[in-house]
């Protein structure tokens, strides 16, 4: 059974309500509450992801430039009104944990191609579905993010975007909701 987070702000707890869970639910969550049902959140077979599955930013989590343009990103992510849509999915014929895919964006379409596989979390240590942007068609600031997904609720992903350095830097955390 995967832990849920109790909306009014608690703890992570085990519940029914888990399977509830939207991404509107997650968007009313902070940084420090997005971590630990990410925490208790489980790896997944990437099949469940196949398709174009809609994405939203949730919130960001700190050093992100200058004070005005954290605050405006943070009120488009909130609202649901940032540009990326999602991301497309696919998975290897022959490794169910293997595959690829492409960030949909308002106005701009498929662009930043990423390499999908289990990996250790930057955030735990334990297996969650690992976003590797490190491709050579992909910009220099866009090969060094660093996406992870676990499953929190059914059909409904959690993951944290980080500088891929060192010591990897959450950036935001954002969801992918297949339902």
């Amino acid at each position: 059974m995967q832990a849920s987070v109790d909306l009014q702000g608690t703890a992570p707890a085990r519940s029914k309500a888990r399977t509830q869970l939207t991404a509107d639910d997650l968007a009313r969550l902070g940084v420090d509450e997005l971590r630990a049902l990410y925490e208790a959140g489980e790896l997944f077979d990437l099949k469940c992801l196949e398709g174009a599955p809609r994405g939203r930013m949730l919130t960001l989590a700190g050093g992100l430039g200058k004070p005005t343009a954290r605050r405006m990103l943070a009120r488009l992510a909130k609202a649901g009104l940032f540009p990326w849509r999602g991301k497309s999915f696919s998975t290897h014929s022959d490794d169910a944990q293997r595959g690829g895919g492409v960030n949909r964006l308002l106005l701009l379409g498929d662009r930043f191609p990423f390499d999908t596989f289990v990996e250790a979390s930057a955030i735990d240590g334990k297996p969650c579905i690992r976003l590797d942007y490190d491709k050579p068609e992909n910009p220099f600031f866009i090969r060094v993010i660093r996406d992870e997904l676990r499953e929190v609720a059914k059909d409904l992903y959690l993951g944290p975007a980080m500088f891929d350095g060192k010591r990897p830097e959450l950036v935001l955390w954002f969801a992918i909701d297949c339902r």
